[in-house]
């Protein structure tokens, strides 16, 4: 039985304390793939059942991150090989990186084939008219699952202490409940902005399914000589981007606004 008690001491101590908002802004970041999958799809949804497909997604994500959390060890025991393929071992972690790349990799692909095919009428009229509530949902909910383990991870590597990891999940995951709204409606409204998202799902995709490849692959390799892969680089190519978009539409803006005058 965990010992929630000794956890209490350590999350109210200064360090707890710290170690706790570190890990909240953390989770947040890590949680930016997340809130963008979770806005494109509830997209396709009436508008009357987007907010709630978007707070029931998030809280999905809490609960689905918080009991796994519980599960640490069961976690661990997935990074073992569960069988071998020549020199190279399939764990289940590698198993739900790859199964979850390949899915994130098809389901963006399939969006932005029908944003490139389609203008935006006929794109919502078609999709609003495809999907249901239960679909989206279950989507999300294989979505928190796979990024569930990056939070999880991380959380593990900031902090050992259970209710820190949980009281830091939790935190994040209503900072974005409360704001993921304003980011859903500024990526839907914005379509450059909306296609950068979805080149950046794209990319997680890749560097999902490339992960899986590579945990399998070092294990033919010695431990101190085992591979990584640094996601840092979408997240700084994704700043970049929207950083680019950003003085796009204030030229536009100003455009707009210049020809306003003249007018």
């Amino acid at each position: 039985m965990h010992n929630f008690s000794s956890d209490l001491n350590a999350l109210f101590s200064i360090q707890g304390l710290i170690g706790l908002i570190t890990l909240s802004v953390l989770e947040i970041i890590l949680g930016i793939d997340n809130i963008i999958f979770i806005s494109i799809a509830v997209n396709k949804l009436p508008q009357s059942q987007q907010k709630k497909a978007r707070t029931i997604g998030l809280i999905l994500a809490l609960v689905v991150r918080s009991i796994l959390l519980l599960f640490i060890g069961w976690i661990a025991g997935l990074k073992d090989a569960l069988f071998h393929i020549g020199q190279y071992g399939v764990s289940g972690k590698g198993l739900i990186l790859i199964g979850g790349g390949m899915f994130l990799l098809l389901k963006t692909w399939q969006e932005i084939m029908e944003k490139i095919k389609s203008d935006e009428v006929e794109i919502e009229s078609k999709s609003k008219g495809k999907n249901t509530f239960g679909g989206i949902i279950v989507q999300i909910i294989i979505i928190d699952f796979i990024f569930s383990f990056d939070s999880i991870l991380a959380a593990v590597g900031v902090s050992g202490v259970v209710l820190i990891m949980i009281s830091a999940v939790i935190i994040s995951m209503l900072l974005m409940i409360l704001f993921s709204g304003v980011v859903s409606d500024f990526i839907n409204k914005n379509q450059g902005i909306k296609m950068i998202a979805l080149s950046f799902l794209l990319v997680i995709g890749g560097i999902l399914l490339a992960e899986g490849l590579i945990d399998s692959y070092n294990f033919s390799l010695p431990e101190e000589k085992h591979v990584e892969l640094n996601k840092n680089y979408a997240y700084v190519a994704l700043a970049f981007a929207l950083l680019i978009e950003a003085f796009n539409m204030k030229e536009k803006s100003v455009k707009r606004k210049r020809d306003l005058d003249l007018d």
